[in-house]
């Protein structure tokens, strides 16, 4: 769903610039996000055109290793915009399958459209850039995506989390406090009594993050696991790389590991660094 021209359209609406170029916010751009409310059947669609998508990227790029993304996909915001081609657009094109590329992504945004329920909107979205067909269509589809979440934020404070990723969100107990796209915390330990999750029908609850310093968090055994829980620590307030590791136990040279973690989690602007603390944006 995030590789489809919806969620393009919603990003470069939600997010900052940087100089002159868009920045991609996750607290603005992806948490605020409303996913469709997909049918398997729709799910699996999506899927399966995603990973055709991904397949033929990296077929490409192995086939040709000159090829990069940055270059197929200035080729193929041409072949949109109905721009001539140079020579060297005209062998990339080759080497990339740029059609095949365009079609691929097509296909997805229609499939993600289509589990919207926004089907109306699929050809004048594939109108070229920056024509009156298309800017009507993107402010319909903001309009309906603002609309949305709105709704996601109804259900939200009635208590119904819909969860993109259940088995990675709340694999077991042993990683509580796991963000949720939508501003919300699930922790599996703590449960409210007789409220049941819509998820898993289990008795868990979304809960806001507290202070807890003397709480220790078992480190997770996957990157994003281990992603994850840097992340809803620094939520809770900021720290120190001490303060970090002495809420976390674990065995292994984890702690070595830490810095590059919390670099990662900068690069991806999810947290910023002030001074000896970081903390979370």
């Amino acid at each position: 769903v995030l590789s489809g021209e919806t969620h393009v359209i919603w990003a470069l609406a939600a997010g900052g610039t940087l100089e002159d170029r868009p920045r991609y916010n996750k607290s603005r751009c992806f948490e605020t996000f409303p996913f469709p409310a997909a049918t398997p059947e729709q799910e699996g669609r999506i899927r399966d055109l995603a990973e055709q998508l991904d397949a033929h990227r990296k077929r490409q790029q192995a086939a040709h290793p000159a090829l990069t993304l940055t270059g197929m996909y200035n080729v193929l915001a041409k072949i949109r915009a109905g721009e001539a081609l140079t020579a060297k657009d005209k062998a990339m094109h080759a080497q990339g399958l740029v059609s095949v590329l365009q079609t691929l992504h097509d296909e997805l945004d229609a499939a993600v459209l289509a589990a919207y329920g926004w089907s109306d909107l699929v050809v004048d979205l594939a109108a070229p850039p920056a024509s009156p067909q298309r800017e009507a269509a993107e402010e319909i589809l903001l309009e309906r995506l603002v609309a949305l979440n709105a709704e996601r934020q109804r259900e939200e404070a009635a208590g119904n989390i819909r969860w993109l990723r259940p088995d990675f969100q709340n694999r077991d107990a042993r990683n509580p406090g796991l963000y949720l796209p939508g501003g919300a915390y699930l922790c599996s330990n703590e449960a409210t009594p007789g409220k049941a999750s819509p998820a898993t029908g289990s008795s868990e609850t979304a809960i806001q993050p507290t202070s807890t310093k003397t709480e220790k968090h078992p480190w997770p055994t996957t990157l994003p696991d281990q992603m994850a829980l840097l992340a809803s620590l620094l939520n809770t307030a900021p720290q120190t790389e001490a303060q970090l590791t002495a809420r976390i136990t674990g065995k292994g040279p984890w702690k070595k590991r830490l810095p590059d973690l919390l670099q990662t989690l900068v690069a991806l602007g999810r947290a910023r660094r002030e001074g000896e603390r970081w903390a979370a944006i």
